[in-house]
């Protein structure tokens, strides 16, 4: 069994969910109340002293970083390698997607919204150009392509369908992107688990209502 510590509202944990149904590994999932420190308990700290979700336990083996757990649950579980290839050059691409993503996609969304979100912060409109220079840089990537990292769907694409599916319910506007729009449509419909992405997502929506 594969313990799986998760917040359901958040993007990086959506992304594991969809990638363990795409492999068929079966999460024993354990709500971590954040709000009430539970992440900071002696107990939790032991597993993870970065005291960060998600966190997974493979039969004792620990690990974080969401971007990190895909990558692992492919290469124990995936019964092929079509989500993480082999290939130096397509798993270099899938990487850098993935690198993307954390230091410039999610990271954007991070730095604009969450101080709105938790501390009542104003927005600040610096930090939306950043998100608006994101995706143009995603809109760029995507031109002329189906997925973001090769010609079939793999953790990157599962990766920034949960950071692009966040944007959603914060109400940002993807139209404006059109490959963005476009690939998010598609991607919706062909990964594994997006029911259970989405419902997460609806449950982050209560902040921004």
């Amino acid at each position: 069994m594969v313990d799986f510590y998760y917040q359901p509202g958040s993007s990086p944990c959506r992304s594991v969910i969809m990638v363990a149904k795409a492999v068929g590994v079966q999460l024993n999932k354990k709500l971590l109340n954040l709000q009430a420190g539970e992440q900071l308990t002696p107990e939790f700290l032991k597993i993870n002293p970065q005291h960060t979700i998600p966190t997974l336990v493979d039969s004792g083996f620990a690990l974080w970083e969401s971007r990190a757990i895909l990558v692992y649950l492919v290469e124990k579980y995936g019964k092929t390698d079509s989500l993480y290839p082999k290939c130096p050059k397509k798993r270099a691409l899938i990487n850098q997607k993935l690198y993307f993503d954390i230091g410039t996609l999610y990271q954007s969304f991070a730095n604009y919204y969450y101080p709105q979100v938790f501390a009542n912060a104003p927005a600040d409109p610096e930090a939306f150009k950043k998100i608006e220079a994101a995706f143009e840089l995603l809109n760029t990537f995507l031109e002329g392509q189906t997925y973001v990292a090769g010609d079939s769907l793999t953790v990157a694409d599962i990766a920034i369908l949960a950071t692009v599916s966040s944007f959603e319910v914060a109400k940002f506007d993807i139209s404006k992107y059109p490959n963005v729009n476009k690939w998010y449509e598609n991607a919706k419909k062909v990964t594994p688990g997006w029911d259970e992405n989405w419902a997460g997502c609806l449950e982050f929506k209560k902040y921004f209502d």
